[in-house]
C-alpha cells in the first residue's frame, strides 16, 4: 500500500518549508546518505581469523613429534600445511571418505572440537602399532574402520590431547577430554552448519608414508580467549626450562676473569729497555699513594689504593669507574 499524504499534511509540510523549519536539501542528504561497502563474508569474525593460534600448533608439533615417535618406535615428522576457516557444513564436505574423527572437549571452554585422520594415516598408524612396517596393503575401498582399528587410534588421540594441553598451558589452562570416535561425518554436529570453524592441517610423515591430520575448532570456542591470543602471551615459556636462568647464573659466577691493577705508566726507549738490569728502578707517572686503575678483562672497572693485608700486597676499592659507571 502506497503512503499518500493527506491535504492537511501537504499544507503543514509546505508551511514548514516556507517558515524555514525544514530544509529540503539537508533532508534529502540525510535520506540518501553515503554508501559504504560492507562485506559480511570478509569480517574477522566470519573468517574465523584468530591471531597467534598458529603458535599453539607450533608448540603442539614439537611435543607430538616426540611422543608419536616414541609410541611408534619410528622417526616421525610433522609439518603445518596451513590454517583455514570454513562454515562447518562446508568443512564436512571436504572430509575424505572414509575418515576417522575424534570429537573432544576443551574444558572449560564451551563447545566441542574434532580431529580428523585420513585413511592412509590411520592404516599406517595401526600397522606401526601392531609391529608392522607402516606400509599396510589393506584396501579401504568400500569398508569402514574396524572397532580394533578405532581402539588403536584412540591411543594416538590420547597422546595428541595430552600434547595439546601442554601447548595451550602458557596461554590458558585446559583439559582435553575425548568424547567419542566417529567415522560418519553426517553424524557430527559439534556446531550448527552455518557456524564458523578454524582448521589447521598437518602432514604426518612416518618414514616413507604420509597422511593428513586436521584440527577443527569452532570460532565460538576460541572467542572468549581471543583477547589473550591477540595480546601475545609469553609463548616463549613453552620452550624454556624454568631452571635455565638459575643454572646460567650459577655458571657465570664460576667463570674465571683476569683482573689487572695498573700501577702507572712510563716511557722508555728500546735502548734503555735493553740496558735494564736487576736492581734498576723505573719511575712511573704517578705516586704509589694515588688511586690505581683496576681492569677486568682489559676494561677499566674500578679505582683502588694499594696497601698491605695480612702481610700480602692488596688493594682497596675506592670507586667504580670507566665503563662500569
Amino acid at each position: 500500500m502506497e503512503k499518500i499524504l493527506s491535504k492537511a499534511e501537504i499544507e503543514a509540510l509546505l508551511n514548514a518549508v516556507f517558515e524555514g523549519r525544514i530544509e529540503p536539501e539537508r533532508e534529502l542528504a540525510k535520506a540518501e546518505g553515503s554508501v559504504v561497502t560492507y562485506d559480511l563474508f570478509n569480517t574477522e569474525a566470519h573468517k574465523g581469523f584468530v591471531p597467534n593460534l598458529d603458535i599453539i600448533y607450533d608448540s603442539f608439533i614439537r611435543y607430538n613429534r616426540v611422543s608419536l615417535s616414541n609410541r611408534l618406535r619410528k622417526v616421525v615428522e610433522i609439518k603445518k600445511i596451513g590454517a583455514r576457516s570454513y562454515k562447518f557444513d562446508d568443512f564436512i564436505q571436504t572430509l575424505p571418505s572414509p575418515v576417522c574423527m575424534a570429537i573432544f572437549k576443551i574444558e572449560p571452554l564451551k563447545g566441542a572440537a574434532l580431529i580428523s585422520f585420513d585413511s592412509t594415516l590411520v592404516l599406517s598408524l595401526v600397522d606401526s602399532l601392531l609391529g608392522g612396517t607402516g606400509t599396510s596393503k589393506v584396501s579401504m575401498a568400500n569398508r569402514m574402520f574396524t572397532s580394533i582399528e578405532l581402539r588403536l587410534v584412540e591411543k594416538i588421540v590420547a597422546d595428541i590431547l595430552q600434547d595439546l594441553e601442554k601447548a595451550w598451558a602458557p596461554l590458558y589452562a585446559t583439559h582435553m577430554n575425548l568424547l567419542r570416535m566417529e567415522m560418519n561425518p553426517r553424524l557430527i554436529n559439534i556446531v550448527p552448519p552455518e557456524y564458523q570453524i578454524v582448521t589447521m592441517s598437518l602432514k604426518i610423515q612416518i618414514e616413507d608414508i604420509s597422511g593428513n591430520m586436521v584440527f577443527a575448532v569452532p570460532y565460538m570456542t576460541i572467542e572468549p580467549i581471543r583477547d589473550k591470543l591477540k595480546a601475545g602471551m609469553q609463548f616463549d615459556l613453552m620452550a624454556i626450562d624454568p631452571q635455565w636462568s638459575s643454572r646460567l647464573s650459577s655458571g657465570l659466577m664460576e667463570a674465571p676473569l683476569e683482573i689487572v691493577v695498573e700501577m702507572g705508566n712510563a716511557n722508555i726507549t728500546l735502548g734503555e729497555l735493553l740496558d735494564l738490569a736487576a736492581g734498576d728502578t723505573i719511575m712511573l707517572d704517578k705516586p704509589c699513594s694515588s688511586e690505581l686503575l683496576v681492569k677486568v678483562e682489559g676494561t677499566t672497572k674500578y679505582f683502588a689504593i694499594p696497601g698491605i693485608r695480612h702481610g700480602n700486597r692488596a688493594i682497596q676499592i675506592t670507586a667504580i669507574g670507566g665503563s662500569g659507571e
